[in-house]
């Protein structure tokens, strides 16, 4: 009896560790994080099936192009090390910062009732957005005057962070984000900004931050308290360009994807 014992406990703690060892090893691929440097700017099988498409290839800036203008300014670059779009913005002698020759980039496409995802992250201290629905007109010298906007900010030190509605995730100077769901600087957040019959999501690292009806008498009431009053086409198009915003510092965005809804 003995005997068997002793030849039976060595496996039973063999299967044990066995098993430990395939649930830590599944654990830590669940905790990977969803996209890497080698992996970015690549769909799957499934988000073929579902109709996504690349706004981005990871390689150069085929299909955007600098806000009434017919290519991009020189200052938008393909970070190769990041794969990314960058605004390579840089400092002046006052401590400020700059892009010479950058302007907002938007789609050469427009587009109507879409699902759009990407990833971005930011300069320390810095200001950008997202900003879709963009109208180009004679009248028009900027896409905030007439695409809504999805705040990107460092929360931590830029004075935007003190004005409520101004903060990351919000939707600007309208609607502030549910609740803060920000990454530190120097990490990527990842966003999805959902527009579907006026019907309006704004998610930031998986929180849905923002909720609202666009083209109502709410919103159009909402408007009209905003620094946004007195700017007759803002947030009316049903349909326009996406405009990754020129705010003077370094940012970065990619995986950039959409799917028509």
């Amino acid at each position: 009896m003995k005997r068997i014992v002793l030849l039976v406990l060595p496996m039973l703690v063999g299967f044990v560790f066995f098993n430990f060892k395939n649930k830590s090893d599944n654990d830590s691929t669940k905790q990977t994080p969803q996209y890497s440097t080698a992996s970015a700017n690549v769909l799957t099988e499934m988000e073929k099936k579902n109709g996504w498409k690349l706004l981005f290839d990871g390689k150069t800036l085929t299909g955007w192009r600098s806000f009434k203008k017919q290519t991009a300014g020189k200052d938008w670059i393909v970070d190769e090390t990041e794969k990314a779009m960058l605004l390579n913005a840089t400092q002046n002698p006052d401590g400020g910062w700059q892009a010479k020759d950058g302007g907002d980039l938007i789609t050469v496409d427009e587009f109507e009732n879409y699902e759009l995802r990407l990833d971005w992250k930011i300069a320390p201290c810095g200001n950008s957005g997202i900003i879709f629905n963009v109208l180009e007109r004679d009248s028009l010298t900027y896409v905030w005057q007439s695409g809504p906007e999805m705040q990107v900010l460092d929360n931590t030190c830029h004075p935007d962070a003190k004005i409520p509605k101004h903060r990351a995730g919000d939707l600007y100077d309208l609607i502030a984000c549910s609740r803060e769901t920000v990454k530190p600087v120097g990490e990527w957040n990842s966003i999805r900004l959902i527009i579907k019959n006026g019907h309006l999501e704004q998610w930031l690292n998986d929180v849905k931050s923002v909720e609202t009806e666009m083209w109502t008498p709410e919103w159009n009431a909402m408007v009209a308290k905003s620094k946004f009053a007195k700017m007759p086409l803002f947030g009316t198009a049903r349909r326009g360009h996406i405009a990754l915003q020129d705010h003077g510092n370094k940012v970065w965005f990619r995986n950039v994807k959409l799917r028509k809804l």
